[in-house]
Parts: C-alpha cells; structure tokens; sequence
C-alpha cells in the first residue's frame, strides 16, 4: 500500500512507531484520500487514539470532525511533491522530455489518479501565440474540484529560473487569455528530476501561491529505504539542534 501515497505522506507515517497506529493511518489516507496537511492534521490532534476511546455511537461525529474543519479546499492541498510515476515503468533513464510526455499519456488513467481529485485531462503541446510567437505547454488539465486550468511543464534536469519564468508566463496568459470568468486563477506545475531550494527562495514561486516546482521521481523507495531516509533525517536534525 505505501506505493499509493507520495513520499510526503509516507514519510508522516513511517514516523509513528506503534505498528498498529502505523498501518490505520496508513489505511485511512488511502481510503479518505487525505492530503498531506489532512494526515497531519488527524495525527496531531490523536484521531487514532480518539477513535479507540470513543463509543460506537459517537464515532461518526469523530470521523466527520475533519469535513467541518476543512470546508473549503486549498490549492496546495492537491499539489504532490514528489510525484511518483512509478507506472511508467521506465528503466532506461536516457530519455527525452518528449519521451516523458508521451508515455504519461500512454499512461493517463495512472497519472491521473497520481495527480488526484478532480482532475481532466484537456491538451498536449497546447499552442499559444504571442505577437506572432508561438509556445506549447506539455500539458494542460482542468481541475473540476479547484474549478481552473493546471498546466504542467516537464524538465528531465534540475530545476531552472528559466524553466520558472517560462510557467510564470503561461499562467499569467491563460489568466488573462484562456479561463472563463467565473474559473479561478491558472495552476502551474513545473515537474522537474530535481530542484534546490534557493533556487525556489530568490524566485517567484516563493510568492506567488499558484506556482509550483515538484520533482517526479520514477519509482517509489522500499519500505527500508524510506525508514533510512527517515532515521537520516532525524540524525540530520539532531545535529541542527
């Protein structure tokens, strides 16, 4: 089951120690579809624990707590990073950013459920034309829950100011060009192999609160490797301390 939920999530749950409170929470995100500030949230506040103390009489009210707490969707809820395209089953990593794309149509059903609620997909190397200069989007999908347009660049390299500025600009077109009225505003994704996190401080995505950077990773690490990147964490904050 760890292989249906992005590393974030994964990372919140391997961090509980008892086995039993470990594979509940792990069942329930799945089955609820909670996002990663859900899974925190429901920790947090002991929903486990809660649950197991509550009578059976009482415990709809208990799992309903997190509706009435969250009545209004938020955009990052729904952006994942990392996303895990682990169904392309891509082995070989000598691979063009067209190769990319077009095996994640070849796959849509799977990159849809990776991407989550609510999403469509609309069109591949979408044109548009500026002053007689023509750009194409890789993809672009409307988001049915969110109620706008998401577009998403791919970049098999690390993660550039050039490659922000480019999504920065299709966003503002198609905010200003392409959406309705009544749709809110535009979603930019850039998936990218890898980004550094000064490169997002010292550049628009630290502001501007509907452009993402999330890397995509090809497969999703064994349940040891997580633990070891967990127990490494810890070490790492241990000696910050």
């Amino acid at each position: 089951m760890w292989n249906q939920l992005s590393w974030s999530h994964n990372r919140l749950i391997m961090n509980i120690d008892d086995e039993n409170k470990r594979n509940f929470y792990l069942e329930e995100t799945i089955k609820s579809n909670w996002s990663v500030r859900q899974l925190e949230r429901q920790i947090n506040s002991f929903y486990y624990e809660r649950l197991l103390s509550t009578s059976e009489n009482n415990k709809a009210e208990v799992k309903n707590e997190i509706d009435i707490l969250e009545k209004k969707e938020k955009v990052q809820d729904f952006i994942k990073d990392p996303y895990v395209l682990e169904f392309l089953d891509i082995k070989d990593r000598r691979f063009l950013e067209k190769d990319l794309e077009s095996n994640l149509l070849e796959h849509i059903s799977e990159f849809l459920l990776e991407l989550g609620r609510g999403f469509s997909f609309v069109a591949r190397q979408r044109r548009i034309d500026v002053d007689g200069d023509n750009f194409y989007i890789d993809l672009v999908f409307y988001n049915y829950v969110l109620k706008c347009f998401v577009l998403i660049d791919l970049k098999l390299d690390k993660l550039t100011h050039q490659d922000i500025g480019q999504m920065d600009f299709y966003v503002r077109y198609y905010d200003n060009e392409i959406k309705a009225e009544e749709d809110n505003p535009t979603i930019g994704i850039i998936l990218c192999s890898d980004k550094k996190d000064t490169i997002v401080k010292y550049s628009v995505l630290n502001d501007n609160k509907n452009l993402f950077a999330s890397k995509y990773q090809l497969y999703l690490p064994t349940e040891e490797e997580l633990a070891r990147e967990i127990e490494k964490q810890k070490e790492e904050f241990e000696d910050k301390k």
